[in-house]
């Protein structure tokens, strides 16, 4: 096998890590704030049909702001793991 077949299996293999990793980082962080904004549903702001968030761009803008307000002290990789695991259940971006 080449070089870049081991390196597509390796990062396919890292994706549920990545996934499972982004989910803990914004259920520890962001559920209980979401909740008091949402009267105790707080994935209904990814739901909803008036939501704010459209864009790649505009969702990692979002979480970097609320990693902030949040006082999460995540690094890039964290950050975008919470991005990866909103997108992927909530959003569908690619």
């Amino acid at each position: 096998m080449s070089r870049i077949t081991f390196l597509s299996i390796g990062l396919l293999a890292l994706s549920p890590m990545v996934m499972a990793q982004g989910q803990s980082l914004h259920d520890a962080a962001c559920l209980q704030c979401h909740a008091s904004l949402t009267g105790g549903k707080p994935t209904s702001l990814y739901t909803r049909a008036d939501r704010k968030v459209t864009t790649l761009a505009s969702l990692q803008q979002r979480v970097k702001g609320c990693a902030i307000a949040a006082d999460a002290n995540w690094s890039d990789a964290e950050r975008e793991s919470v991005v990866k695991y909103l997108s992927t259940t909530f959003y569908s971006f690619k």
